[in-house]
């Protein structure tokens, strides 16, 4: 019961064609009714118990909306942290496999980032620092250290990192092929996103790396 509980706001799970939230009569996502959704799944999830609230659909708009419903509903001290540059990536392909919520046809690139374009993803996250974003996170992690040094630099807001599947299967598969040690480039990883200024890590590894903190690696390094 201590512990922290995140609730991640997104619909790809729960729609048939997997996009993060309806579709219009043209096929894209309906921005506005994503949003109407998105201030109930928050009220549901504050309903249940969750600690903390994290839209993670990229829609525009999001953090507002968010934080008017949780207020309206009367959970006005519960956080969000908000999915703020979440980049269309590759890296994501083991985890929606597993899940699945791979898409039924078309992208998600009309409302993720552009993987190429740092200028709109640093903008993005100051305008969810504007709506009242409490922690801002960087989704995936090691390709966009770039973005999360520079939001660093940009804001004084908690940054998050998010270590995605593809980074972890990556580092397990290239261990497995003896190309390099799985805990030394784990531990590697994990310092990067701590020097690059993030201050929460989400990881597939999480609980191995606190294992070897405990066990000293950082000081036996």
């Amino acid at each position: 019961p201590e512990a922290l509980v995140v609730a991640d706001l997104c619909f790809c799970e729960y729609t048939d064609h997997g996009h993060c939230g309806p579709l219009d009569h043209k096929g894209d996502v309906d921005n506005d009714a994503t949003l109407e959704n998105l201030m109930l799944q928050a009220r549901v999830a504050a309903e249940a118990g969750a600690d903390m609230v994290a839209p993670s659909g990229m829609m525009d708009g999001m953090v507002a909306a968010i934080r008017e419903g949780l207020d309206e509903s009367g959970f006005s001290n519960v956080p969000i942290m908000s999915y703020a540059t979440k980049f269309a990536s590759c890296f994501y392909g083991p985890f929606r496999d597993a899940a699945g919520c791979g898409l039924g046809q078309g992208n998600r690139k009309t409302y993720q980032r552009d993987p190429a374009n740092s200028r709109e993803a640093i903008e993005e996250a100051a305008q969810d620092e504007l709506e009242g974003a409490d922690i801002l996170m960087v989704k995936p992690g090691m390709p966009y250290l770039d973005i999360l040094a520079r939001l660093r630099e940009e804001t004084n807001l908690p940054l998050a990192v998010y270590q995605v599947s593809g980074e972890n299967a990556m580092i397990k598969a290239a261990a497995e092929k003896g190309l390099l040690d799985e805990t030394d480039a784990m531990m590697e990883s994990l310092l990067a996103f701590k020097r690059a200024g993030a201050d929460i890590i989400l990881s597939y590894f999480a609980v191995e790396a606190i294992k070897q903190i405990q066990q000293g690696y950082l000081e036996n390094a």
